[in-house]
């Protein structure tokens, strides 16, 4: 299925100015996270990191950090928040590509080894696709019909023991000033019926980049300015209440309310970021167009 609409042009958004930079520095501590272990000491994930093919992933780990900082200048905050071991669940962001990058760019970074949600065009990629499907993408087939299946799989790596980041707006913002959209529930039903599997909540966090859409990819210097978030945990126990009574999948409800929750708390730090109010209401992209909360 090809995806409605297109991306606003970079010119419907301003750059990540240095002043709102020096700002976010002020009340965060901000970090480069193209570099190992950016936020102190950690114990890296051995056991993931030799599964994961070790030699493939530290070449596209390089690559991709010597990209990153040629082509703009990262900093993030709150990547102490990523779990040293255990499963986990990454919400990001889609604003760009950049927003695929870098949060894997850092997590790997920080000694996780997500598996990756991602669309199966990019399987398709001379070199780079079969490198990212070495390093732990699961490609995502964007057919109608196919949404179980994707969650099936989801599920199946958390259950096995592999934490997975996902970009559940499904493809990138159709919002005018790039805010993020409204949310497939798939993410809601991944985290539930996982978290009923293992019979815990598992922990959630979102991951918001801004910046990257001003970045002029002919010629993106003069270098801009790219901030990540790596939020604390979203709590959503309330929405596992009797989960031993669901039946076969959570309600449905539940998991839109977890997806909504998600839409908000992302917005909120790209208000953040950005130093600015979103409008009101949220980007639908099944109406495309903004509606009322």
């Amino acid at each position: 299925m090809v995806s409605k609409g297109k991306p606003s042009p970079r010119s419907a958004v301003k750059p990540l100015s240095d002043e709102q930079v020096e700002r976010l520095a002020r009340a965060h501590k901000l970090v480069d996270p193209t570099y190992y272990y950016p936020t102190g000491a950690r114990t890296p994930n051995a056991a993931e990191i030799n599964a994961q093919n070790p030699k493939a992933t530290e070449r596209l780990l390089e690559g991709t950090s010597r990209v990153l900082r040629s082509r703009c200048k990262v900093r993030a905050w709150g990547l102490e928040n990523v779990p040293e071991e255990g499963v986990f669940i990454t919400a990001c962001t889609h604003v760009t590509m950049f927003d695929v990058f870098v949060p894997m760019t850092s997590l790997f970074h920080q000694g996780r080894r997500p598996r990756y949600m991602a669309k199966a065009e990019l399987a398709h990629w001379p070199i780079l696709g079969k490198w990212f499907q070495l390093v732990g993408m699961q490609p995502v087939p964007r057919r109608s019909g196919k949404a179980r299946e994707i969650e099936e799989e989801s599920i199946k790596i958390l259950t096995n023991g592999r934490p997975l980041s996902v970009w559940p707006e499904g493809t990138v913002t159709r919002d005018p000033q790039k805010w993020p959209m409204s949310m497939k529930p798939g993410i809601g039903v991944i985290a539930l019926e996982a978290s009923r599997m293992l019979g815990h909540q598992i922990p959630l966090f979102c991951a918001v980049t801004w910046g990257a859409a001003s970045i002029n990819h002919w010629w993106p210097w003069p270098r801009k300015n790219v901030v990540m978030c790596y939020d604390a945990r979203l709590d959503y126990s309330d929405l596992l209440k009797d989960m031993e009574h669901w039946g076969d999948l959570p309600p449905m409800e539940s998991a839109a309310e977890l997806a909504r929750r998600v839409r908000v708390r992302m917005t909120e730090i790209m208000e953040e970021i950005r130093g600015e109010k979103s409008p009101e209401g949220y980007f639908d992209y099944k109406l495309m167009k903004r509606v009322k909360e």
